[in-house]
């Protein structure tokens, strides 16, 4: 028997499966019955046979007509008053939301390999500014030399702008040297909220979600940056993340701490986090250094200690056991939120497997649960308070 697919069908049945992939909805049928729904009012309301952005949950994604009515009816002013319906910042986005891409599929790569011939110095300087990025960290060999061979550099002068908020995600960039602001715009107003000061990566989540990007970064300073493309990015970073997903998503579904959040916002913590390994006794983090990173286990446990300014002369090189961490608890929370250096030391009990998540992250990602992290701090200083007779070491814990 001969079977003949409709036009349009593996289209329409694969970016349903990428919605529901990225949903992952508890009610499936609803979600389903939902989604057809949406995209047949859409097409009743579109009136033609052309490819359009629909709004479902927040997030763009394309649909496309299959009825048979005649391409061109004059209808323009049923496309303009459709789109309005639309989150504005979609509206810009068709080519870009027009890609298809599934990062679970393990079909072998097509694609050319973009490679940008450097030097010996330039590849020793481009290794040096990637050794701590986090979203490199789980490649693996092969993977992490594609990516540094299609990296290419970018040398910019201090106010020009890198990225602007609002605009397609072309590049991810990962920062040699340079001060950069991060400028957000809000209601007409634009405010500085952050900085990258010579270390760090921006513009991921632009190409990570098929987002408009989030900020504007400007170079404060002259600088130099190495940049990767977004399809270099999306076959290699976006693949790994995927299988990354698979195995911290029910981890992370698992920490009180992220009960909260919704799960397309823990999904986004497994996209930046990285995992460390620590050996019996090494330390983690110490006392009275910059933070840099917030800290998740995931296996053994890490014990917490502190040097305290307020004992005795005789003992104030001792440090003195506070608190130990275990499987979904988390540390190293305190001096990111109070932009103050470490106040406590942390070791490893044993062999510890943590999950990190850097400073730029933690501050984007982590907002709805900066609460729950803030009442920790009152819980920190009773501590204090009932071994030293003082939460100064909290308050100004610099040694």
């Amino acid at each position: 028997m001969n079977i003949e697919i409709p036009p349009g069908l593996t289209e329409l049945l694969q970016e349903y499966t990428v919605e529901v992939l990225r949903n992952r909805p508890s009610d499936l049928l609803g979600f389903t019955a939902d989604y057809f729904a949406r995209l047949r009012d859409a097409r009743d309301q579109e009136g033609g046979g052309t490819r359009k952005v629909v709004s479902f949950d927040g997030e763009p994604m394309q649909t496309e007509s299959n009825g048979e009515e005649e391409p061109d009816h004059g209808d323009e002013d049923d496309d303009y008053d459709f789109e309005p319906a639309l989150i504005n910042r979609y509206n810009r986005r068709v080519s870009v939301c027009a890609e298809v891409f599934n990062p679970d599929e393990e079909e072998e790569d097509t694609e050319q390999k973009i490679v940008h011939p450097k030097t010996d110095e330039q590849r020793c300087r481009l290794q040096e500014a990637c050794k701590d990025i986090l979203l490199f960290k789980n490649l693996d060999q092969e993977q992490l030399s594609q990516v540094l061979d299609a990296m290419f550099e970018r040398k910019v002068t201090p106010q020009e702008h890198v990225i602007d908020q609002g605009d397609d995600g072309d590049n991810f960039y990962v920062i040699e040297r340079g001060s950069y602001d991060i400028i957000v715009a809000k209601d007409a107003q634009s405010r500085c909220v952050g900085c990258y000061d010579n270390h760090g990566s921006f513009g991921e989540l632009a190409l990570m979600y098929n987002t408009p990007r989030a900020a504007t970064i400007i170079a404060a300073t002259e600088g130099a940056l190495w940049g990767l493309d977004r399809v270099t990015f999306r076959r290699i970073i976006l693949k790994n993340n995927a299988k990354k997903r698979k195995t911290y998503e029910s981890f992370i579904e698992s920490v009180p701490l992220l009960k909260s959040l919704e799960a397309s916002e823990r999904m986004k913590i497994v996209d930046v986090i990285g995992e460390k390994v620590y050996q019996d006794g090494e330390r983690i983090l110490s006392q009275g250094d910059k933070a840099d990173c917030f800290y998740i286990v995931e296996t053994g446990e890490v014990k917490i200690l502190i040097k305290s300014k307020t004992v005795t002369s005789t003992e104030v090189n001792q440090e003195v056991e506070i608190g130990r961490c275990q499987r979904g608890q988390y540390f190293g929370e305190l001096a990111l939120i109070t932009n103050k250096p470490r106040a406590a030391s942390a070791y490893a009990v044993g062999e510890v497997k943590c999950l990190v998540m850097d400073v730029q992250a933690f501050e984007r990602l982590l907002g709805p649960c900066m609460d729950i992290m803030k009442r920790n701090i009152t819980h920190y200083e009773e501590q204090l308070i009932a071994m030293f007779g003082s939460s100064m070491d909290l308050t100004d814990p610099g040694i």
